[in-house]
């Protein structure tokens, strides 16, 4: 049943768990300036207070218009149940994979409510529900907000920034420092996902071109990079491609080698006879690396990996 409420009236208090677009927003305001509010906003009425669950957008819009009373629907009195409905009708409201995710996470923190529960009343899979509580688990603070306040794209997020998360050498502070570094740029995804690239398996002085907000200057180099590789031969293209799983690895094995878990005999002798047979390759990939103009990422990363070899294979023949 819809009713006609004080704007007022409202708790905005799940506000941050929806997703901000100041495009849809603007699209939004135009129409509610021509025709008004079309569609109810909708929340829970408990016995303190109205929260809304849905209609932030039309509710800044008409705060923006100076509206004071708008249409509202109720989805009944209890807040936890009050979402459930709200995520079972969200085919039809399109909630985003992470509002979902939000939402389902407040249910499990603030609720109490476990995965079954949850799946059972969405009449879903338990493996639904506990995919988005884990996509929410893995964010920080900080690339939530810039997501959920549209500096940043979503599908960047979910698409590029979290195959680099699932590399050993990569943090969430590294991950947290790019997000913070390029939103609010007015990116395309493209250059987005270009410049990750650059950014996570890239040289070093790139790195601090970025950081130096340098953004620009990367993309071009870039782009220039990227515009080079496509006018490559097939065995040229090979090479390319064996020298970027190799430098993903050296970032893994230096990564590895400082690791205390390392305990058994068995693994001490074959790590050393594999590690000698690094460290007997070194001054021959030196020099190749050295001569070759091109492998700036292999490079700034050599010393570094020769020298943790070296204290790799000198550590497991101690055992």
């Amino acid at each position: 049943m819809i009713e006609q409420v004080e704007i007022s009236s409202f708790d905005l208090r799940y506000e941050s768990c929806r997703m901000k677009s100041r495009v849809a927003e603007n699209i939004l305001l135009g129409s509610m300036l021509e025709y008004g509010i079309r569609d109810p906003l909708q929340g829970v009425d408990t016995d303190e207070v109205r929260i809304l669950l849905d209609g932030f957008k039309r509710y800044r819009c008409a705060k923006r218009l100076s509206i004071g009373i708008v249409p509202y629907c109720s989805l009944g009195n209890d807040e936890a149940l009050g979402i459930i409905e709200l995520l079972r009708l969200s085919n039809s409201n399109s909630l985003s994979i992470l509002e979902q995710a939000k939402l389902i996470d407040e249910l499990i923190t603030v609720h109490r409510m476990s995965n079954w529960e949850i799946a059972n009343l969405l009449e879903k899979s338990k493996s639904w529900v506990s995919m988005r509580s884990g996509i929410i688990g893995e964010m920080s603070v900080c690339v939530r907000n810039k997501i959920f306040n549209d500096n940043f794209p979503v599908y960047s997020y979910m698409y590029t920034l979290r195959q680099f998360m699932r590399m050993n050498c990569i943090t969430k502070k590294d991950v947290d420092e790019f997000v913070d570094l390029v939103s609010g740029k007015h990116l395309s995804i493209r250059d987005i996902e270009l410049l990750a690239h650059g950014f996570f398996k890239g040289s070093e002085e790139f790195r601090q071109q970025i950081k130096c907000g340098n953004i620009s200057w990367g993309l071009s180099r870039l782009k220039e990079s990227s515009a080079n590789t496509t006018s490559c031969t097939e065995l040229e293209q090979d090479m390319l491609k064996d020298m970027e799983i190799t430098q993903k690895y050296m970032q893994r094995v230096t990564y590895k080698s400082k690791d205390t878990r390392f305990k058994t005999n068995s693994f001490f002798s074959q790590a050393n006879l594999l590690s000698g047979g690094i460290v007997r390759q070194i001054e021959a990939f030196s020099k190749a690396t050295q001569a070759n103009l091109l492998v700036t990422g292999l490079i700034s990363r050599r010393e570094s990996f020769f020298k943790k070899m070296e204290e790799f294979h000198d550590r497991s023949g101690q055992t």
